[in-house]
C-alpha cells in the first residue's frame, strides 16, 4: 500500500521513520508534548488543575525521572493525590459538594497520569485503586450517581478467567424498568480505564442514554484472558446478557464505542455481536496493520507518551516484545481471523490520518470486507483525530439512537 500522495507505504509518510521528540526525556516529554495539553485540561488531563502538575514534572526534569514504567516516576504523583483527597474530604464534610466533586476529579486526574501508561507492579495497581476510590466519592456525590457493579462472568471460562466483570453504570434519572433507555458500552482503552469517563457519561445522560463503562482484556481489572483472541466475544456477552436482565435497557438502542485499543473491540464486537447492538463506532482502532512488526517496530517511537511496546505486550499477553511483533498480527488480526467477513452492524469507523499508534489504513482496511461501513477520517490529525472527532461521533450515535427499532 502506497499513498500517491508521500511516496510512502503509509498515509503517515515520513513521520512512519522518525522518532518523536517528546521520547528523548521526561523534559521533552512535559515540554513538547504535555504542558500544552494540561494547561487547557484536555486529553488526558481532564479534569485537572495544571498547578497539581507542574511542580511534579518539575521534580520528575530535576531528578531525571523519565521511565514512566517505573515505580519511581508513580512515587512523585502520589503526596500530591492524597493532598487532594485530603481537601475534598473536608469539603464535602462541609457540606460543599460541587467543590468537593471537583477536587475529588483533581485527585482522579492525578492518580491516572501516577498509574501511566500502564499498571504493571503493585504500586501503579495501588494507584488504580486509590483512583476508584477518590472517583467513587465523586461519582456518588453526582445528581446522577454511577453504580459501581460487578456482574457474573456467565459465558467465561474456567481458564484464565474472573467469575466477575467491574463495571460503572450510570442511569438517567427516570430509567426504569417500566422505562427501560438506549445505552452506549464505553469501551476503554490501553491506559484510559472506567474512572476516565465523566465527560462521555454526562453526554450520554444529556441525550438519556445510560453509559456502561469497562476495562478491555489485557487492562485493569477486566477478568478476560487477554492472549485469547476470542475472549472478548465472551466478555460482551455477560454484559449484555446482564443488561437484558436488568431490565431498564432499551436493549433495541444498544451502542459501544471503543476508544484506542478498545477500537479493537468495538469493531469485533460491531461483526460477534451484529444482532445485539444497533451500532458501533471504533476509534483509533488497530485491525490488521497495527499488529505487524512492520508497523510496531517504528510506531513504539511515535506519539504514545513513552515506548508503547512494553504496555502492548503485557496487554495482549506475550512473553516479550518478539513474541509480541513476530505473532499478534496471526493471533488478532479481524483480517487474519476472518471475523471482518461476518455480517456486521452499523460501524463508524474514527481516526486522524497521522496517527502514529494505530494507522488509520486499519480503518480504511475495513471498507474492504463484509457489511458497508460509515467513517471520517481528519486529514494530519493524530491518534484518535482529536480534538474534533467527537463532532461527528455524537451526531452519528443520535441518528443510530433515533432510528433503531
Amino acid at each position: 500500500m502506497t499513498d500517491p500522495r508521500t511516496g510512502s507505504r503509509w498515509i503517515l509518510g515520513d513521520k512512519f521513520e522518525q522518532k518523536y521528540p517528546h521520547l528523548d526525556s521526561i523534559d521533552a516529554l512535559w515540554n513538547k508534548k504535555w504542558k500544552f495539553p494540561c494547561e487547557r485540561s484536555l486529553y488526558p488531563f481532564h479534569d485537572g488543575k495544571y498547578e497539581d502538575f507542574a511542580p511534579i514534572f518539575e521534580t520528575l526534569i530535576k531528578k531525571g525521572i523519565h521511565d514512566g514504567y517505573s515505580v519511581e516516576y508513580t512515587k512523585e504523583f502520589l503526596p500530591t493525590c492524597e493532598d487532594l483527597v485530603k481537601q475534598a474530604d473536608k469539603l464535602k464534610d462541609d457540606g460543599k459538594k460541587q467543590e468537593a466533586i471537583d477536587m475529588y476529579l483533581r485527585a482522579c486526574a492525578v492518580y491516572r497520569i501516577a498509574r501511566f501508561p500502564y499498571i504493571n507492579s503493585d504500586l501503579k495497581r495501588e494507584a488504580y485503586d486509590a483512583q476508584k476510590k477518590a472517583y467513587m466519592k465523586a461519582a456518588s456525590l453526582f445528581e446522577c450517581p454511577i453504580e459501581d457493579v460487578h456482574i457474573p462472568h456467565t459465558a467465561g471460562t474456567d481458564k484464565d478467567e474472573g467469575k466477575e466483570v467491574p463495571l460503572y453504570v450510570r442511569f438517567p434519572k427516570d430509567a426504569s424498568k417500566s422505562k427501560p433507555c438506549p445505552a452506549v458500552i464505553l469501551m476503554c482503552g490501553l491506559d484510559g480505564h472506567r474512572p476516565d469517563n465523566t465527560v462521555r457519561s454526562n453526554e450520554f445522560l444529556e441525550r438519556g442514554w445510560a453509559s456502561v463503562i469497562v476495562d478491555i482484556p489485557g487492562t485493569a481489572d477486566c477478568p478476560a484472558d487477554r492472549r485469547d483472541p476470542t475472549s472478548p466475544d465472551r466478555l460482551w456477552t455477560s454484559i449484555l446478557d446482564w443488561m437484558e436482565q436488568d431490565g431498564r435497557f432499551d436493549m433495541k438502542k444498544i451502542l459501544c464505542w471503543g476508544l484506542s485499543a478498545g477500537g479493537h473491540n468495538a469493531i469485533r464486537a460491531a461483526h460477534t455481536h451484529s444482532k445485539r447492538l444497533a451500532g458501533a463506532v471504533g476509534q483509533g482502532a488497530g485491525t490488521h496493520h497495527f499488529f505487524s512488526r512492520a508497523w510496531l517496530e517504528k510506531a513504539k517511537d511515535h506519539e504514545y507518551p513513552w515506548t508503547a511496546l512494553p504496555a502492548l505486550r503485557e496487554k495482549f499477553g506475550y512473553v516479550s516484545e518478539d513474541e509480541f511483533m513476530d505473532k499478534a498480527q496471526k493471533d488478532f488480526s479481524l483480517v487474519e481471523t476472518g471475523v471482518v467477513n461476518q455480517p456486521a452492524c452499523r460501524l463508524l469507523l474514527i481516526n486522524g490520518t497521522h496517527d502514529g499508534l494505530m494507522p488509520v489504513e486499519d480503518s480504511m482496511l475495513m471498507m474492504e470486507y463484509g457489511t458497508p461501513k460509515e467513517a471520517r477520517f481528519f486529514t494530519g490529525l493524530l491518534h484518535m483525530g482529536y480534538p474534533p472527532a467527537n463532532g461527528s461521533v455524537y451526531p452519528w450515535m443520535e441518528q443510530v439512537m433515533a432510528t433503531a427499532s
